[in-house]
């Protein structure tokens, strides 16, 4: 006996992927029309970036790891809710993070900042997707690339604020 399944088609809604590509985008472009750093530079040996592995302090506290690759990453990662962020030790830990436009799918991204240098090897990103199925949330793929992207996008960011930092100094 053969039985009918109804499936509904596929919605037109924006791919999570897509979507969290379209997100951070917006986010960097956000950030860099508003950008102004509250940092002072403090000169270190020439680097990666040009300018030296700058490290820099905030006025008020003294963070544990590179202060532009901080800043950048919490730019990257505001559209997300935060569950942990530590400057001493260098964590972001966000919530899960679902769209509208994609109920079935969440995302939750980790980031480690491992140096005080302003070095695309002092951070590394690690980013988990679920997806919803009548068991409840599961654990799903997610393309390497995404953590390889938004590394990518966090270090334009940390090299743009200290670029910016540069020039207000001169």
């Amino acid at each position: 006996m053969t039985q009918n399944i109804h499936r509904p088609k596929k919605s037109h809604f924006l791919s999570a992927y897509t979507l969290l590509q379209n997100a951070l985008l917006v986010t960097l472009i956000t950030v860099f029309v508003a950008g102004c750093s509250s940092f002072k530079l403090e000169k270190g040996p020439k680097g990666l970036f040009g300018g030296g592995d700058a490290q820099i302090s905030n006025s008020e506290t003294e963070l544990g790891v590179n202060g532009f690759i901080w800043q950048a990453t919490l730019d990257a990662l505001s559209f997300m809710p935060m569950t942990s962020a530590d400057p001493i030790g260098g964590i972001v830990i966000t919530d899960w993070y679902q769209s509208r436009s994609a109920p079935k799918e969440r995302f939750k991204v980790t980031v480690y900042i491992l140096d005080k240098n302003l070095r695309a090897d002092g951070l590394r990103v690690s980013a988990f997707k679920q997806e919803r199925t009548s068991n409840g949330w599961q654990d799903a793929t997610l393309s390497p690339e995404i953590a390889i992207k938004l590394e990518n996008a966090i270090l334009s960011r940390a090299r743009e604020l200290h670029i910016l930092t540069l020039e207000a100094g001169n």
